[in-house]
């Protein structure tokens, strides 16, 4: 797994929480993303939203809960996320999915903050 610092490309895919691919969709892309050796990805879960059908799902309502926004957010460097857009591209048949050019301030794991402290 790599460390990106400094310039780097952040990927956000934009899903429902009920797209599957075998499991669930967002599961999919973090395990490959994983697999693909990227230096991380997170996913988070939206409360309320609309896409391109302009149905809002909200979680609010109970009727409406069904299907909420899921983001899931992964940052590398350019060429590794470049990579991996043709398996994103092969995975998502609806959604959205943007690239945003943006600056890695600090990368490190619980176990490298341990290590420093124990220093």
């Amino acid at each position: 797994m790599t460390r990106p610092h400094g310039s780097a490309l952040r990927v956000t895919i934009f899903v429902g929480e009920c797209d599957t691919h075998h499991k669930p969709l967002y599961s999919e892309i973090v395990h490959r993303a994983h697999r693909a050796g990227l230096a991380g990805a997170s996913v988070f879960k939206g409360i309320e939203g609309f896409g391109a059908a302009s149905l809002i799902h909200t979680s609010r309502l109970l009727s409406l809960s069904e299907d909420l926004p899921v983001a899931i957010v992964i940052v590398d460097e350019e060429a590794r996320i470049r990579a991996f857009l043709p398996q994103l591209d092969a995975l998502v048949a609806e959604g959205l999915v943007i690239l945003d050019e943006c600056e890695v301030i600090r990368s490190a794991g619980r176990h490298q903050d341990t290590e420093r402290r124990a220093r």
